[in-house]
């Protein structure tokens, strides 16, 4: 099993997703950024290194949001991803094709990653819970 973290980062109302490079696995799809635990790093530690080669940018790690095992056909990845936040810099695309953010409402309009298929629906599910709560209040 292969330990993979991602950061789940929110900008208001919109958290960011990234779209993989054409040459890598599952070419073209979205993701959370992240990447593998390396050997002596903690999650958190993995969290912050992928963050600083892939978008440039020094990420405050908070809690866990959730983590999924799933089985892709050539490899079984276990998957935290943790709240966090941009600490320093501006996303820059050093390994993905492209970032957006955007709401939980946009989800349907992307393709993604089968193993980010269970957070997604978590995400909607807490984002609908809060803005029915939020919408009740006014």
């Amino acid at each position: 099993m292969t330990e993979v973290v991602a950061a789940l980062i929110w900008q208001g109302e919109q958290f960011m997703i990234c779209q993989r490079p054409a040459h890598k696995g599952n070419a073209l799809l979205w993701e959370f950024v992240g990447g593998k635990v390396e050997k002596g790093e903690t999650k958190e530690q993995a969290l912050i290194r992928e963050c600083r080669e892939e978008l440039a940018i020094t990420v405050s790690v908070g809690d866990e949001f959730m983590d999924v095992v799933h089985e892709y056909p050539d490899i079984t990845v276990h998957l935290t991803l943790f709240h966090a936040s941009v600490k320093e810099g501006v996303p820059q695309k050093l390994e993905h094709n492209d970032i957006q953010w955007i709401t939980p409402n946009e989800i349907p309009n992307y393709n993604f990653c089968p193993a980010d298929k269970v957070i997604l629906e978590k995400i909607i599910q807490e984002y609908e819970s809060i803005s029915q709560k939020f919408n009740g209040m006014m």
